[in-house]
């Protein structure tokens, strides 16, 4: 298949004002009936898709990303005519989260360097001191620990809601709006991560439920609509942590409901992991999709056509 007109893969890295009027202007000419009229639905779920995890100078910029979304945006293109829904999450921050530096000081008052680990025993010894919720803070880290078997990472400051790091990458924006335009669909945008007590990994739930929160919980309504669709496609960023915990949140949920767990595709060259200097995320995210796999999860590539 030929890519539109407004297309240039070269652009894929690159932060422009997305052109929307042309991406829709081609979707229209595209002649191609209604996504309401598909007698097989797909959707396509997009993990945290943004500047700051791709474009090469993002805060926490994913080694590999830039290509992932191309070849994203490609196999939208290629699919055009099968794809229906593509549903985006939109990681959402503020400056005074649990996983920030903000939220803590050492004994010298001063605040962790990105990726130091914050463990409930360091808190309790008064290696690490949270400015806010102290109770909760110690509560978070202690349950982070038992009940998730993970220890609080202190991330860079990225996707701050009002700065350009926090929405999608234009070149992939340009595609969903095309879709949207030549399928007759709105797209479908879910804001995750904006609860500044917990982490918010998955774009389905936060790490720590917050009951007294409109986001704190799983996300069944969007897991219901998911599970209506004839096939369900995940990429994204990062492989190693948004997108595995949705797929986690996902698996956990469906669970009793193996045939929706066997409509679930995974796109295997459309996400990479967070590189670490002394973590290896991406061995340790392997081996969690192999265990998914084995209950039914399907690993595709984009070179594959929808079926």
């Amino acid at each position: 298949m030929a890519f539109p007109e407004f297309y240039n893969p070269d652009k894929v890295g690159q932060i422009y004002v997305p052109d929307t009027a042309a991406a829709v202007r081609a979707g229209r000419a595209a002649g191609l009936n209604a996504a309401a009229k598909a007698q097989v639905k797909t959707i396509l779920v997009l993990v945290d898709v943004q500047i700051d995890f791709v474009h090469e100078t993002g805060s926490l910029t994913v080694p590999g990303a830039v290509d992932d979304t191309r070849r994203t945006i490609e196999w939208i293109f290629n699919n055009i005519s099968r794809i229906t829904t593509i549903a985006a999450s939109l990681d959402s921050h503020v400056p005074i989260q649990i996983f920030f530096p903000t939220w803590w000081v050492d004994e010298q008052d001063e605040h962790p360097a990105p990726y130091t680990v914050i463990r409930s025993s360091d808190v309790k010894a008064g290696k690490w001191r949270p400015l806010y919720e102290p109770e909760w803070s110690i509560e978070y880290v202690e349950e982070l620990e038992e009940r998730s078997k993970k220890e609080l990472m202190i991330w860079p400051y990225h996707c701050l809601v009002g700065t350009l790091g926090h929405g999608l990458m234009p070149a992939l924006y340009e595609a969903v709006a095309y879709h949207s335009a030549a399928r007759q669909t709105q797209p479908i945008f879910l804001t995750k991560g904006n609860i500044p007590q917990t982490e918010y990994y998955s774009m389905l739930e936060p790490e720590v439920k917050v009951p007294d929160h409109p986001l704190g919980t799983l996300n069944t309504e969007f897991l219901n609509t998911v599970a209506s669709y004839d096939k369900i496609y995940v990429a994204g960023q990062a492989k190693s942590h948004c997108v595995l915990e949705t797929v986690a949140s996902m698996m956990r949920y469906f669970d009793d409901q193996p045939k929706v767990i066997r409509k679930m595709r995974i796109l295997k060259d459309a996400m990479s992991s967070v590189a670490h200097a002394t973590i290896d995320f991406d061995t340790m995210a392997n081996k969690a999709f192999a265990g998914f796999e084995a209950r039914g999860l399907q690993p595709v590539d984009t070179s594959m056509p929808v079926r």
